[in-house]
């Protein structure tokens, strides 16, 4: 199925069609941007530029770059640090390379806005030389929805970006959130694979390391069989026993159900610990900032939330607090910590670096 709304026309609904490939996949879109009906260019020579979202760029990219031969094999290299997305992502890149030869391609990396965290943020207690030799560290992700809200809420704010300091809370299916000093990740939620940090829609979040080991030895299950339970059912889903869609999940809490209301009451007890822990790593925060799905339209989690922050002197305004999808301070003009909504927009901080890198 393909859903497509151009600016000011129709919207362009169809069903049915074959898309084996991510080619077939670009091709389509391509095509539906050139058409003389529903689309918003007059030729494809019109485009300038691709940009990509890369998962994991390890520790070899701190920023968007053009995409050459040896940024494609270092992609590949990175590979085992993300086996799910990175093939994918070199998938779309050379797509779009045969049928637009020619056409730079920039590659956006979910993991370069966390390059600025310290040693001491990045650095796992287990023998140094596994980091040395085998690059085993912390690398978070959501990077561009990070830096996006960062910059957003530094501007609604009227705060230097250098000068500015948040906790920024991207809550959906995946979760993560950020301590930001002075416009630069300082420490993140997520660890060297998407499943560390908070509860999540199907992944567990953190865990003692020790769990594995057990698993493995008194219930005899397979590291593979670890993994997919501890990636694709937990979290949110595990827990509940219902679902990993938020809105199911509250929904089943307002009717009775304490598994739903445990997974709720879980993902609002980390989200608060990492608060706490980021104001104190931080000292001083300037703003609290809730984005993604969840974080952009749940409107009781913020509540409940914001409302267990009064230690931090924080405090809530219910009635700007009743808002979905868009932009707001939603804590008191009094709250000692400013509180916010700023929605996410990765395609649009993909298109500004893209734009940045090839100009």
């Amino acid at each position: 199925m393909l859903s497509y709304e151009p600016t000011g026309k129709e919207k362009v609904s169809q069903k049915g069609l074959s898309i084996p490939d991510h080619g077939a996949a670009i091709k389509l879109i391509l095509d539906l941007l050139v058409d003389p009906k529903a689309g918003i260019l007059k030729n494809l020579n019109e485009i300038a530029a691709a940009g990509h979202r890369v998962v994991h760029g390890g520790d070899k990219f701190s920023d968007s770059v053009l995409v050459t031969p040896p940024v494609m094999q270092a992609i590949r290299d990175c590979i085992p640090l993300a086996p799910l997305h990175n093939p994918a992502n070199i998938i779309g890149i050379e797509a779009m390379e045969k049928i637009l030869p020619g056409l730079p391609n920039v590659a956006v990396f979910d993991t370069a806005f966390h390059q600025s965290i310290p040693a001491e943020s990045y650095i796992y207690g287990i023998p140094y030389e596994y980091y040395e030799k085998h690059h085993i560290r912390r690398y978070g992700f959501h990077g561009t929805s990070h830096k996006y809200v960062t910059e957003e809420a530094a501007k609604m704010l009227n705060i230097p970006l250098d000068k500015f300091n948040c906790i920024t809370c991207h809550l959906g299916n995946g979760s993560s959130m950020t301590a930001v000093k002075n416009g630069k990740s300082y420490d993140t939620s997520l660890g060297m694979k998407t499943i560390q940090g908070l509860l999540m829609g199907t992944r567990c979040g953190d865990i003692d390391p020790g769990l594995h080991h057990y698993l493995y030895t008194n219930l005899g299950m397979s590291m593979d069989a670890i993994e997919d339970m501890l990636t694709k059912k937990s979290g949110l889903l595990g827990i509940s026993g219902i679902s990993s869609d938020m809105r199911e999940i509250e929904s089943a809490a307002q009717q009775g159900n304490k598994r739903a209301q445990l997974a709720i009451d879980l993902l609002n007890h980390k989200i608060i610990h990492y608060i706490g822990a980021y104001t104190a790593l931080l000292g001083r925060v300037d703003a609290i900032i809730f984005t993604a799905g969840i974080g952009e339209n749940a409107i009781d989690l913020r509540a409940q939330v914001v409302n267990r922050l009064g230690a931090l002197g924080i405090t809530l305004d219910p009635e700007t607090n009743n808002c979905r999808g868009k932009a707001a301070v939603i804590s008191k003009k009094s709250s000692a910590i400013t509180v916010m909504v700023v929605p996410t927009n990765e395609e649009l901080m993909i298109a500004l670096d893209t734009k940045k890198i090839v100009s």
